[in-house]
């Protein structure tokens, strides 16, 4: 478990500190979703358990939006990774957003929240409170897989930290993608989940044709 958390970090912090920008690959879902039969598998293999205990929590626990270089962090990072197109580099001033979650399109970046699939405080209380904050702050800056996503700050805020057992994306399409981030995530960073959790995330799953 410690080795694949390790390598995660690893990799995650190369890229906080050497990331390539690339403008002309640009889409509204990161990259890094599995396919059905491998989400389908990571869900099996997750380790079901109570939820632990909010004690202790703070944001300030997960440094993000770290430094990429350059002048950018990992929002503008990922502002230019998952919009249509973009005017500015760092900060990005305007462009064309479509919101994955609710089906909205935006062109003032001021109105999108950069969304941490797995929350913060989720992770705190699947696992993420005994890693050091070296592993925290790769966590909330993960750019290797599809864990950060642009999305309208509405949408975000009415999320917070909820779990999908509580909470999933009001436009009905964008419920097969979103298990798959999710249980992607959980997997990737060897987090626990709740019997509820993953119940709703395996009938959101089974609406996936793909």
């Amino acid at each position: 478990m410690f080795k694949a958390i390790k390598s995660i970090v690893i990799t995650t912090l190369v890229c906080l500190t050497a990331f390539q920008f690339d403008t002309t690959s640009v889409s509204a879902l990161p990259s890094g979703i599995s396919s059905k039969a491998t989400a389908q598998s990571q869900l099996n293999a997750l380790t079901v358990k109570t939820e632990g205990s909010m004690t202790g929590y703070s944001r300030d626990l997960f440094p993000h939006w770290s430094s990429q270089g350059s002048g950018c962090d990992t929002r503008q990072v990922v502002l230019k990774r998952d919009a249509d197109s973009y005017v500015g580099s760092c900060p990005v001033t305007s462009g064309s957003w479509y919101s994955y979650y609710d089906g909205l399109t935006f062109t003032n970046p001021s109105d999108l929240d950069i969304d941490h699939v797995v929350p913060l405080a989720e992770a705190w209380r699947s696992g993420a409170s005994s890693w050091t904050t070296t592993t925290r702050q790769a966590f909330a800056n993960d750019l290797t897989g599809p864990q950060l996503i642009a999305v309208s700050a509405s949408s975000n805020r009415s999320k917070g930290d909820q779990d999908p057992s509580t909470w999933k994306p009001t436009r009905a399409g964008a419920s097969c993608a979103y298990s798959k981030m999710w249980i992607n995530t959980k997997s990737r960073w060897n987090l626990s989940l709740q019997s509820s959790e993953k119940t709703a995330l395996q009938t959101m799953l089974n609406t996936c044709t793909y």
